[in-house]
């Protein structure tokens, strides 16, 4: 039985345009709350990198869960060729 391609999922422009605008959005709205907080500016600054790195691990977080995802379906793909290729070569009617 051949394999059929697959065929890799592809997000649509809307998607997209939604996903940054509310990154965008949120962090805006974050940094802004943290600017008018009435705090010394130390406060604020500290705040300010705990932004920072939030986001920075995030996206760190969000590509090494893609990346396993990734290698684990290619992982998977590879498996199934050897198995389909060693019933090919041992098959019972040959």
């Amino acid at each position: 039985m051949p394999q059929q391609p697959t065929v890799p999922q592809k997000d649509t422009a809307a998607w997209i345009i939604q996903v940054w605008l509310s990154f965008a959005l949120s962090v805006s709205a974050t940094s802004l709350g943290i600017i008018y907080l009435p705090v010394d500016n130390w406060v604020k600054g500290y705040m300010g990198m705990g932004l920072v790195f939030s986001v920075g691990s995030t996206f760190t977080l969000a590509k090494t869960t893609r990346d396993n995802h990734e290698a684990s379906r290619l992982t998977a793909r590879i498996d199934e060729a050897r198995v389909e290729k060693i019933l090919s070569e041992h098959h019972p009617l040959k």
